[in-house]
């Protein structure tokens, strides 16, 4: 994907937006090309159709993926999944949810809390006041925690 992403990413700049993520993922029987784009005043159906438009003759012409797919381009959402370094950057000292493979140690498979730090292989977050460190390979996900139920 990063082909893709190379190729995007200027367009979607050009467009006063950035680019959170791609993913190539299969559901059912459709494969889809899911661009995620971002902005600071939030993402609007508007700003998805123009870039879909942008997007659409140039990932055409470069014919990245082999089989037949379908183009989504969309907001990384509220609760947006960190990804990459920058990601993490971005969102230091900011309420997570981290949701572990499988329980750890003490029986827990989900945690909420503040992201503390971030390294190529560990997140830490404190959590009921206590720091706890994270191995990222063990996480189904590290999402932002933007909702108080």
């Amino acid at each position: 994907m990063e082909s893709v992403a190379a190729l995007v990413k200027p367009i979607i700049e050009a467009m006063g937006l950035s680019l959170w993520d791609v993913r190539f993922v299969k559901e059912g029987a459709e494969w889809y090309l899911r661009i995620f784009i971002d902005k600071d005043s939030g993402v609007t159906i508007e700003d998805c159709e123009n870039v879909t438009r942008a997007v659409d003759a140039p990932l055409d012409e470069l014919d990245p993926i082999e089989q037949n797919y379908i183009l989504e381009i969309c907001s990384p959402g509220l609760e947006r999944e960190l990804i990459k370094p920058a990601h993490f950057d971005a969102f230091l000292g900011a309420k997570v949810m981290v949701r572990l493979i499988r329980p750890d140690s003490s029986g827990l498979r989900d945690y909420k809390g503040t992201l503390l730090t971030h390294d190529k292989d560990t997140v830490t977050v404190m959590t009921d006041g206590q720091e706890k460190v994270i191995n990222k390979k063990d996480t189904v996900y590290i999402k932002l925690d933007d909702f108080e139920l």
